[in-house]
């Protein structure tokens, strides 16, 4: 990929043409990142230690939310009588989280990460504190809404940092640090949420993550400022201006998205209606923002991007139902609901750790397809526990072998991603595959979502497990999870695609 390209004046499927990719190997192709004093230590020598540090933390912040609000959740869909809408309030997250991630790729490579790094961590606790004080349904999914705003505006700016501040070498090692930031959350994140949410209420995990805010903050801003603040180009080189046209796009993915999955929950004819207006949007606003060749699976960074979606949004959309499923299905508690998904973070972490060693990055794809193996078994296993022969800690096993293959696939494509990213175009390629995972949540939990509606699902909050123990709707769950594990299993064929033939 040429550094000479200019993004606001080119189509965007020639700045990511596939015929710029990796020809074969795991040779370089674009910027090898920063030179300087940190080319002889790792992420935490004296070069990078404090960056590290502050970055790692926001991650930190962003995986507490996620594992405590997931445990929260299904009390609080319960409480605010919106069992129906469950999937609003993870796919409203990653609708508008379209948005923030087009306009954080442009204002990172126009004028650097430091703005919508601090913005999108402000809107990500304002949504928070919003949600935690809603009184309807309709309000809380707003407050998530505004939430993903500032998550997508954070997940880009930080990809811009790493791809600034950390040369080639050490990008594998940061995506693994991303990683293991997971991990305490994974496990210390469900026993607090669940027991703040049984003996105190689901609203003060809502309201008490924002202090966490505080640190990233603190630690993360200064450091970006120094080292990876500004456009990239000659000093004192006029700035470009924003791309309106792609911005438009973005708002038409964020409308199109929300529109499909209302006409998804309201299973009535007149939902045809809003369905095709959001298809209308989304179909072609897509397509012009998304690499070419990303939905034929074409060979190089298309296949990167399209692997993206496809792992986040079949495995996002499946985990999202895994809680409910064990509360309102098997009896569990809040809390053990949550320590069902605890080993996963240390697998990820474990995953992406493997895939940052030198020494395993020529079988980089070939780890990828095992890591998409082993998602499609995961979601797949995952409903056995509907069963009630089968155990529940079934569901524990089954998920940290998939999130450790998510952990191989997603750090992956991420190193992939910024290889083949000059520093001028780091933002909007990152959002590209932003873009590709968020909008595929989003597809995917609508899909999701409208099957668990149509077969009874909204109704599981009222209806208690019989008697004899059996789970009152079996098959709202069990239409979430196989469609979710076929998808996987899509996943593993487009890994074989990504290394272009010489």
């Amino acid at each position: 990929m040429t550094a000479l390209e200019r993004r606001d004046t080119a189509d965007p499927g020639d700045a990511l043409d596939p015929s710029r990719s990796v020809p074969s190997g795991d040779a370089p192709t674009g910027p090898a990142g920063p030179p300087g004093p940190e080319e002889g230590e790792g992420v935490l020598g004296r070069a990078h230690r404090a960056l590290s540090i502050g970055i790692v933390s926001v991650v930190l912040v962003v995986a507490f939310e996620a594992t405590a609000v997931g445990t929260a959740m299904p009390v609080a869909a319960r409480e605010l009588d919106g069992v129906s809408l469950y999937a609003f309030a993870f796919s409203g997250f990653f609708t508008t989280s379209l948005f923030g991630m087009v306009l954080a790729g442009q204002w990172s490579d126009r004028r650097g990460p430091l703005g919508p790094l601090a913005t999108g961590i402000g809107s990500f606790a304002a949504g928070l504190l919003l949600a935690g004080t809603a009184g309807a349904m309709w309000v809380f999914i707003l407050g998530r809404a505004v939430q993903g705003f500032g998550g997508g505006l954070v997940i880009v700016a930080l990809y811009v940092v790493v791809g600034r501040a950390y040369s080639e070498r050490l990008r594998p090692s940061i995506m693994a640090a991303f990683a293991a930031a997971w991990v305490v959350p994974s496990i210390v994140g469900p026993l607090a949420s669940g027991a703040v949410t049984e003996h105190i209420g689901w609203r003060w995990v809502f309201i008490g993550i924002p202090v966490l805010v505080v640190l990233p903050l603190a630690v993360a801003l200064p450091q970006i400022r120094r080292r990876a603040s500004g456009p990239v180009g000659e000093p004192g080189a006029e700035q470009a201006s924003f791309d309106l046209r792609r911005v438009r796009l973005a708002l038409g993915v964020s409308v199109g998205a929300g529109l499909l999955q209302y006409a998804a929950q309201d299973l009535q004819w007149l939902s045809l209606l809003p369905g095709a207006a959001g298809a209308a949007l989304l179909v072609p606003s897509v397509l012009r923002l998304m690499p070419r060749g990303t939905y034929r699976a074409a060979r190089g960074l298309p296949s990167v991007v399209l692997l993206r979606g496809l792992a986040g949004g079949s495995f996002i959309a499946a985990e999202s139902f895994v809680p409910l499923m064990l509360v309102t299905q098997r009896g569990l508690s809040p809390t053990l609901a949550g320590l069902s998904l605890a080993a996963g973070g240390a697998t990820w972490a474990l995953g992406s750790w493997v895939q940052s060693r030198p020494r395993v990055a020529p079988h980089r794809e070939r780890l990828m397809t095992l890591g998409m193996l082993l998602v499609a078994a995961a979601i797949a296993t995952a409903p056995s526990v509907l069963i009630d022969a089968v155990p529940v800690w079934t569901v524990a096993v089954a998920w940290g072998f998939g999130c450790f293959g998510m952990g191989l696939v997603i750090a992956s494509a991420s190193v992939l991603l910024l290889r083949l990213s000059a520093p001028e175009e780091a933002g909007i390629n990152s959002a590209a595959l932003q873009i590709s995972d968020a909008l595929s949540n989003v597809v995917l939990l609508a899909a999701g979502g409208a099957a668990f509606a149509a077969l009874g699902g909204g109704r599981v909050a009222h209806t208690a497990v019989t008697a004899a123990g059996s789970p009152s709707h079996p098959a709202a769950f069990a239409a979430v999870f196989l469609p979710m594990a076929g998808v996987a299993l899509v996943g593993a064929w487009v890994t074989r695609r990504l290394r272009v033939h010489s």
